[in-house]
C-alpha cells in the first residue's frame, strides 16, 4: 500500500452516520481534526494508514473492508446503463461516471436497481403473454437469479479454485486417470459406489445418486469426458457442501430453490477447475491464443466444456480475456449464459436472429466467427459452433445445441480466431440487438416485434423492410 493513496469518503461517511456520529464527534474518538475528517468523506484527502487502523481499533472492523470496493463493477454497470437508448443521446464520460460514484454510491446503486427493475419489466413484457403461468415467471426468476449471482461474482469463484487445486495434489494421478482416481476416491474417502448402468434404466437421466444405496448410477451414454464431469460434480456436492454454502448471499439461501440452482452451478463450476486446473489452463490458453478445439485436445474435455472454463479466467494478476458464454437450442431458446463483459444478453429467448449462432445449425461442427455490433456502437467477436449432446438411441440422435463465445473486439487479436481482424475496420460487421422488443434500429429487415419503447416510422404509402415500420 505505499504510495497508494486511499480514498474511502461515502464508507467512512455511512460508518459514522450508522453510528449516529458527528463528524466533530468521530473525530474527537479518533483523534483528528473535524476539518480533516471532513475532507476525507468528501474524498478531497486521502486517508493514512493510521487513520485507517484508528479506525479499526475503536470500531472494531477490519479496515480493509473500507479500502476493498467493488467500483470497478459498478462503474462497468453503470456504463451500461448510460449506453441504453432510453438514456438518451449523449451519456456522460467514463470520468463522470466515476466521479458519481465516488461522490454518491447510494445513488448510483438505487439508479442501477431502477434500470434493472426497467429492463427486467421490459423483458418480461417482450417475452411473455397472458398464457404463460406464474409457475414459469417464477422459474424465469430463479434463472435470472443465477445469472446476476454469477455475475456480480465475475463469474470467478476463488474458494472454489482452492479447493480444485488442493483436491488434484492430493488425490490426482494425471490428467488420463481422472475417471478411476475419481471413482477411487469416492469409494475409499466416501464409501459411495459408482456404476456404469444402461441408458435404458435411467429413463432420460444422465446420472442418479442414490443416496440410501450410497450409489451413484452413471448412464452409458455418456462419454469419458461427461463421466469425469459428473463424478467431480457429485463430489463436491457431498464432500464440500459447506464450501458450495459459503459462497451464496443471505438473499440467496431465503429461497431453497433458488439456492439449489445456484449450488449446481457452483459445483459444475467446482468440476471445470478440478479437470482444467486454473494455472495450468490459464497458461495454456494464452500460449494457445485461446484456440478452443487445441484446449479440448490438451485438457481431455469437450468443445462446450473449454468455452464454460475460458469465461472464469479472472484471477487478479492472471486474467484471461472477459468472455461471455451464449447456449440456444434450433428454436432460439436460451438454455446458458454467463457474462463478464459489458455486452447485453438476451434471457429468455428470442435473441437477435443476425447472430451466427442460429446459423450454426446449418454447418453443424463447423466453428463461424462472426463481428457483431450493438446500438451502443460496442463491437465484438463471436466464435459460434454447434455441439451435441449425449446419444443413447437412434431416437434422440439429434440433440444438437449451439454455443457462442465472444469478447469485446479489442481483444480480437489475442485470439486465434480474430489474429487478422482489423478492430478498426467497418465491413463484414453485422449490427445486432439484445431482440426485436429491446433493439431500437430502424429498417431492420429481420424484425419481427415492435420495440416496447419507442415508435417505429409509419408511412401508408410506403412499404418498409417490414410490416412494422414503412
Amino acid at each position: 500500500m505505499a504510495g497508494q493513496k486511499i480514498f474511502i469518503g461515502p464508507k467512512l461517511r455511512e460508518l459514522r452516520q450508522g453510528d449516529g456520529l458527528t463528524q466533530a464527534d468521530l473525530a474527537k474518538a479518533l483523534g483528528v481534526s473535524p476539518s480533516y475528517v471532513n475532507l476525507v468523506e468528501r474524498n478531497q484527502r486521502s486517508a493514512s494508514l493510521k487513520f485507517l487502523i484508528s479506525l479499526a481499533d475503536n470500531f472494531g472492523i477490519n479496515w480493509r473492508d473500507l479500502t476493498n470496493s467493488d467500483a470497478a463493477m459498478l462503474l462497468g454497470e453503470l456504463r451500461e446503463v448510460t449506453r441504453d437508448p432510453a438514456f438518451g443521446d449523449k451519456p456522460p464520460d467514463v470520468e463522470e461516471l466515476r466521479s458519481a460514484l465516488e461522490g454518491s454510491p447510494n445513488l448510483v446503486r438505487g439508479m442501477l436497481n431502477i434500470f434493472n427493475a426497467y429492463r427486467t419489466f421490459g423483458e418480461r413484457l417482450a417475452e411473455q403473454n397472458e398464457a404463460i403461468s406464474d409457475s414459469m415467471d417464477a422459474s424465469f426468476s430463479i434463472e435470472q437469479g443465477v445469472h446476476d449471482f454469477f455475475r456480480r461474482n465475475n463469474n470467478h469463484f476463488p474458494a472454489l479454485e482452492q479447493r480444485a487445486d488442493e483436491f488434484w495434489a492430493q488425490s490426482m494421478p494425471d490428467r488420463q486417470e481422472m475417471y478411476g482416481a475419481l471413482k477411487s476416491h469416492l469409494q475409499d474417502r466416501l464409501n459411495i459406489e459408482v456404476r456404469q448402468v444402461r441408458a435404458e434404466q435411467l429413463g432420460i437421466s444422465l446420472r442418479y445418486y442414490n443416496r440410501k444405496k450410497k450409489q451413484i448410477q452413471l448412464s452409458d451414454g455418456l462419454d469419458y469426458n461427461n463421466r469425469v464431469f459428473q463424478l467431480a460434480h457429485m463430489i463436491a456436492l457431498i464432500e464440500f457442501p459447506d464450501i458450495l454454502d459459503q459462497q451464496l448471499s443471505d438473499k440467496l439461501r431465503s429461497s431453497e430453490r433458488m439456492a439449489s440452482r445456484c449450488r449446481v452451478e457452483l459445483a459444475n463450476y467446482f468440476a471445470a477447475a478440478l479437470m482444467m486446473p486454473y494455472g495450468d489452463f490459464f497458461k495454456e490458453a494464452v500460449q494457445a491464443k485461446y484456440d478452443i478445439d487445441r484446449l479440448s485436445a490438451l485438457f481431455s474435455v469437450s468443445y462446450e466444456q473449454v468455452c464454460h472454463r475460458l469465461t472464469t479466467l479472472q484471477k487478479p494478476g492472471q486474467k484471461g480475456i472477459p468472455f461471455f458464454f451464449l447456449r440456444v437450442d434450433r428454436a432460439g431458446n436460451i438454455s446458458k449464459r454467463f457474462n463478464v463483459t459489458p455486452i447485453q444478453l438476451a434471457r429468455y429467448g428470442g435473441a437477435c436472429p443476425r447472430l451466427d449462432i442460429h446459423y450454426c445449425f446449418r454447418v453443424p461442427g463447423r466453428i463461424m466467427t462472426q463481428i457483431v455490433e450493438m446500438p451502443d456502437n460496442s463491437r465484438y467477436l463471436t466464435v459460434n459452433r454447434t455441439v451435441d449432446r449425449p446419444t443413447t438411441r437412434y431416437s434422440t440422435e439429434d440433440k444438437r445445441l449451439a454455443v457462442s463465445l465472444g469478447c469485446s473486439i479489442e481483444y480480437s487479436q489475442d485470439t486465434i480466431y480474430g489474429i487478422t481482424i482489423d478492430p478498426k475496420a467497418t465491413r463484414l460487421v453485422t449490427e445486432i440487438g439484445v431482440n426485436c422488443r429491446l433493439c431500437p434500429r430502424q429498417q431492420c429487415e429481420h424484425r419481427a416485434h415492435d420495440p416496447f419503447y419507442s415508435n417505429l416510422p409509419l408511412d401508408e404509402n410506403r412499404r418498409g423492410a417490414t410490416h412494422f415500420e414503412s
